[in-house]
């Protein structure tokens, strides 16, 4: 979790084929926020197991949006990680940047305490009263650092959130986002040096940033308190250092 990352262009007309593996126990379909038509596909897609169907539409708006499952119990489904993100880019394309990082903020709802190691049983209560046991990026917690850029480089994250309660207040410590289109949207009003990005749950945000200095950077959901249930990564920045920009004050630098 999250699903592939999918890509396409304003126009485009796309073909989506949704297959569930026969050793399925449960329908499964597919619900795109980018396309127009009811269920954003997922009427068209409802897959028993071992069943394959597939659907036609025509890329009309540009922005990041997400796709889940949307059969019923469709919180459910949400909560054991069937969603991703789409990206329809604009007819002319997105602005160049040196990388491009994927994260989706998610929810998972376990009976076994925070730590606990094995299967764990699906915790409806904890769903239903919004209470998860685990807030991740990418569906674990951080061990080491996923995400590696060099000083002097613009990088640009597609961020989502899967849900299924929580609202994202993403942050990366030591950063300040250049640019941010706001939940997603591509041709709408931009946000210039912003601190944190609001990620509805189904919604998404994409965050530009230019790296001045090295260092470890974390990637935070700005509630904090989420980050003792796993919701932290590490952005880790190589290059030379900038004094200019960011350095330690000695004792005999100090003036009184």
């Amino acid at each position: 979790m999250p699903g592939p990352f999918l890509r396409v262009r304003e126009g485009d007309v796309i073909e989506l084929t949704l297959s569930n593996h026969p050793s399925s126990l449960h329908p499964h379909n597919i619900d795109l926020h980018a396309v127009t038509g009811p269920g954003g596909g997922a009427v068209l897609t409802n897959v028993a197991p071992g069943e394959t169907k597939t659907f036609r539409w025509k890329a009309l708006n540009p922005g990041l949006f997400i796709y889940h499952c949307a059969f019923p119990n469709v919180s459910m489904h949400n909560s054991h990680g069937q969603y991703g993100l789409i990206l329809v880019e604009p007819k002319e394309g997105l602005s160049p940047v040196d990388r491009e990082f994927y994260v989706v903020q998610g929810e998972l709802y376990t009976l076994g305490d925070l730590g606990k190691k094995g299967l764990m049983a699906f915790d409806s209560k904890g769903m239903l009263g919004g209470d998860p046991t685990y807030v991740t990026f990418n569906g674990k917690v951080e061990s080491v650092p996923r995400m590696k850029a060099k000083t002097g480089e613009k990088i640009r994250m597609y961020v989502g959130n899967g849900g299924v309660n929580l609202i994202s207040a993403f942050h990366v410590i030591g950063e300040i986002f250049d640019t941010v289109y706001p939940n997603g949207s591509i041709g709408g009003a931009l946000e210039k040096n912003t601190q944190t990005a609001l990620v509805l749950p189904g919604g998404s945000s994409i965050v530009e940033m230019t790296l001045d200095v090295p260092g470890k950077f974390l990637l935070v959901d700005h509630a904090l308190a989420r980050m003792n249930k796993g919701a932290w990564a590490v952005l880790e920045v190589s290059g030379d250092e900038r004094p200019d920009i960011f350095a330690p004050v000695t004792a005999e630098h100090v003036s009184y």
